[in-house]
């Protein structure tokens, strides 16, 4: 079996780059990756949602069936609560971002987001595991709200059953940014790695 992981939010939130780090961080440790994007397009305030397949033995294709994630990254609630009936099981494990982000017809008016305690009781009652971090919060404070995903990344390698590093991340950054940026993109995914160490519910 593959690691099937699903990484969703909105555009402008880093998504597709952190997909890529993982696939380029997986090739490097000789894993064979897939990667497919398949709702919306990367376009700020669209939705968007990558599904990396890492495998020791073979190719899979780029699109996890249903209910077999078992990891998925939410970068913004309400688009994990999109994909949670598809993709997860009792056994997926989820980090989600804790900050939303409005959509138009919220924004205009026209409908109300819906509550994030209710949000978040979704999400826990799917039977998986969730770990609900304020990670917009912690890459404001940083200084730069982008670093969300760095932060997300971080937290992904806290977990046991997933099969990269940290420094597996932190080696691909440096094919990736320039070394002015390398630092504090290293801080974000330490700051993600000790939200998952030191996570209470």
């Amino acid at each position: 079996m593959p690691h099937n992981l699903i990484i969703t939010g909105v555009g402008g939130q880093g998504n597709v780059l952190a997909s890529q780090i993982v696939g380029m961080a997986a090739v490097d440790r000789e894993f064979r990756v897939t990667i497919g994007e398949t709702f919306g397009l990367s376009q700020r305030g669209g939705p968007v949602m990558s599904h990396i397949r890492l495998s020791k033995e073979k190719n899979y294709g780029p699109l996890i069936p249903p209910n077999m994630a078992h990891f998925i990254i939410g970068l913004e609630p309400l688009e994990t609560i999109r994909i949670l009936l598809e993709y997860g099981n009792e056994e997926t494990i989820f980090i989600v971002n804790s900050r939303p982000i409005y959509p138009l017809n919220v924004i205009a008016g026209d409908v109300e987001y819906p509550d994030l305690e209710k949000v978040r009781s979704a999400i826990s009652e799917s039977g998986g595991t969730l770990y609900w971090l304020d990670a917009t919060q912690r890459a404001v404070e940083m200084g730069d709200p982008i670093l969300l995903n760095m932060i997300m990344l971080g937290a992904l390698c806290g977990l046991s059953p997933f099969p990269l590093e940290i420094q597996d991340f932190k080696n691909v950054l440096k094919k990736v940014f320039a070394t002015t940026k390398l630092e504090i993109n290293y801080r974000a995914l330490d700051m993600g790695l000790k939200l998952i160490t030191e996570y209470e519910n």
